[in-house]
């Protein structure tokens, strides 16, 4: 049986006999078929029946309807309903528009609309800056998407990436404060894209760019950094790296290696790999080995790609060549950013000692962490049923707080790697384990950390200019 998951979880009301043995038949039932009470409360009593509520998680749509089949099949109990309480979550969407500004009479109306709301809209006429003091601009983040590259999904859309896109905007304001909105274009037309996103920029602070497939997302974030007064952000690609480089930092202390000294091996040369290896770089790394679905990318072959091109020119000084399994071999390091059950045992035996592995691929990583931890000191995945998730909102809600803050028009290497500094701090010297090299994504310090670093940094990157 899979993992159970709070994605699949399911609340489920019944209705039982008071028989002292009912609540107890029914825990056992679900745990027998493998799910998990996660929670259970008695809603209404009487003399005859009960009303029993359940959380339950289950690893299925199937999972959860074989698990109510099974409470429905048990003696004097009836499921009165059962509910699938990620959809229940998502119903009317998880975003909406509650004004700051109180209208509660007719004074207040006059200024914040007609007439009085002219002299402002005069004012940034006259001064384009005061936007950001006197309108959303200043605290406002546009999630944008194509819809061609979400999750682990695929090419579904602009539509069915919506939810995705509110998800990131909701955590964007509970963990930074920042006001996002999701803006998903019904084209994957790399120019239609760019004209877009500019035709709509003076509205927002920021553009977050989110699941847009590689390599147009290289050309769209690269355009519109150019283009664009305001900084622009692909998460799919700085996010993870910054995230990433934050738990390599506690993970090499844990072991104590340098990140001058090790091997790092990368799964994955697409728009996240390729991020995730100029930030370590940045950071010091100098033996880097990538790998691609047809392996090893060397110096010696030709690529058709400009990104696959520039990793084979500056990574795998040695030349090294051959599969992921030859690569692992004495790797102090694995990042995977790929695809599933990639590698096992054996590939594992072969690494270094104190090994760090990264298994990200979601939701099946690229090496089953329970078989990598007993090779590894250090596993990380992309899951929250595992320790160590290298989860992006560790990143992006502070590094906007800090760019909006600091009124940054662009966004540096030393912003982001000042960001994985700063979420790496958060995990103290006396905090630190093998199970906990990353702080938690509730950890209320991160976002703040990290966007004091940013902001330091933009204002530095400002002063240099001036």
């Amino acid at each position: 049986m899979a993992n159970t998951s709070p994605g699949y979880s399911i609340q489920l009301r019944a209705e039982a006999s008071v028989r002292g043995t009912a609540t107890q038949e029914i825990v056992t039932t679900i745990t027998e078929a493998g799910a998990l009470v996660h929670g259970l409360t008695v809603d209404d009593s009487g003399h005859e029946r009960l009303v029993i509520d359940l959380t339950i998680y289950t690893s299925s749509v199937a999972h959860a309807e074989q698990v109510a089949n099974a409470i429905a099949a048990i003696d004097d109990v009836t499921v009165l309903e059962a509910v699938d309480r990620t959809f229940a979550l998502h119903e009317g969407g998880k975003l909406s528009v509650d004004p700051s500004a109180p209208l509660l009479d007719r004074d207040d109306l006059s200024r914040a609309y007609t007439p009085g709301v002219a002299r402002v809209c005069l004012d940034i006429a006259a001064n384009p800056e005061n936007a950001k003091r006197y309108t959303v601009k200043g605290n406002t983040v546009a999630v944008v998407t194509d819809g061609s590259a979400v999750l682990g999904l695929g090419n579904i859309g602009a539509a069915a990436s919506l939810p995705v896109m509110e998800g990131k905007a909701v955590l964007f304001k509970q963990f930074a404060g920042v006001d996002a909105w999701p803006v998903a274009l019904d084209t994957q037309d790399t120019e239609e894209i760019i004209a877009i996103v500019k035709a709509i920029a003076p509205t927002y602070g920021g553009i977050n760019l989110e699941d847009i497939a590689a390599p147009r997302c290289f050309e769209i974030e690269r355009r519109l950094r150019e283009e664009l007064d305001i900084p622009v952000f692909h998460d799919d690609q700085h996010g993870t790296a910054i995230v990433t480089l934050a738990a390599l930092v506690n993970a090499l202390k844990l072991v104590g290696k340098n990140i001058e000294d090790v091997k790092i091996v990368i799964s994955g040369v697409g728009a996240a790999g390729n991020a995730i290896i100029q930030l370590l770089q940045a950071e010091g790394a100098r033996h880097i080995v990538a790998a691609g679905r047809s392996g090893i990318i060397h110096g010696g072959e030709t690529y058709t790609d400009a990104h696959r091109t520039w990793i084979a020119a500056n990574t795998n000084a040695l030349g090294q060549s051959g599969s992921l399994a030859d690569a692992l071999v004495g790797a102090d390091v694995f990042i995977g950013v790929s695809a599933p059950d990639l590698f096992g045992e054996v590939e594992l035996a072969s690494m270094a000692d104190d090994a760090i592995v990264f298994a990200m691929a979601n939701p099946d990583p690229e090496v089953d962490p329970k078989v990598a931890s007993r090779y590894a000191a250090v596993v990380a995945t992309g899951r929250s049923d595992f320790p160590n998730q290298i989860n992006n909102v560790l990143a992006f809600p502070g590094l906007f707080r800090g760019l909006l803050d600091a009124g940054a028009s662009d966004i540096t290497t030393e912003m982001l790697v000042g960001a994985a500094r700063a979420i790496a701090s958060c995990v103290g010297d006396d905090e630190l384990n093998a199970q906990y090299i990353i702080p938690s994504a509730f950890d209320e310090n991160v976002a703040g950390a990290v966007a004091t670093s940013v902001a330091a940094a933009a204002k530095e990157a400002e002063g240099a200019l001036v």
